[in-house]
C-alpha cells in the first residue's frame, strides 16, 4: 500500500552517496535497500545512477530512465528530482575511472510519526546530526 506524505509531513530527510567499483551497482545492497523500504524503514524520493569509465567519459542515468542496465529496475520510484546539480557535480569530479554511484535521496520513514508529534505541540526538530562511523568508532575506542 503506497500512502502520499506531504511535505510537511515528513521525517528526516538524507542524500546518501553509495560507490562501487565497475560499472554496476551491487544486487545484494539493491536486495537490502528494497527490504529497508519494504519494511517502512525508509521512502525513497530520489535516485541517480553514475558512473566514470576508464577514460574519465561519465554516464548518468536519474530515476525516471531505464534502470535495469545499471542493477536498480528493483528501486524505480516517483522520484521528486531533489538530487542538485551541484551535488551530481560533487560525486562526478570525485569518482575514480571504472567506479560507479549510486545517489539516493531518502526520508527517514521511522521517524515521520516524531517529528510530525513534535511539529504538533508547537515543537521542530532543531537538528539531526548522522554521526560517521569512523567518528564513532574512534570515540568508543577513545572511551574504553
Amino acid at each position: 500500500m503506497t500512502t502520499t506524505t506531504g511535505w510537511n509531513e515528513l521525517g528526516p530527510v538524507e542524500l546518501v552517496v553509495l560507490t562501487f567499483p565497475g560499472t554496476s551497482i551491487d544486487r545484494a545492497t539493491v536486495e537490502e535497500i528494497r527490504d529497508l523500504v519494504a519494511h517502512g524503514q525508509v521512502t525513497l524520493l530520489d535516485l541517480v545512477y553514475l558512473a566514470k569509465d576508464e577514460n574519465g567519459n561519465v554516464t548518468q542515468v536519474d530515476v525516471d530512465e531505464d534502470l535495469a542496465g545499471v542493477g536498480l529496475a528493483e528501486l524505480a520510484l516517483d522520484a521528486k528530482a531533489l538530487v542538485s546539480d551541484d551535488d551530481l557535480e560533487v560525486v562526478r569530479e570525485s569518482l575514480e575511472p571504472g567506479t560507479s554511484a549510486a545517489l539516493i535521496v531518502y526520508e527517514e520513514t521511522w521517524a515521520r510519526r516524531l517529528a510530525l508529534r513534535v511539529r504538533q505541540q508547537g515543537g521542530e526538530v532543531a537538528l539531526h546530526i548522522q554521526v560517521p562511523r569512523d567518528v564513532l568508532q574512534e570515540a568508543v575506542e577513545a572511551a574504553l
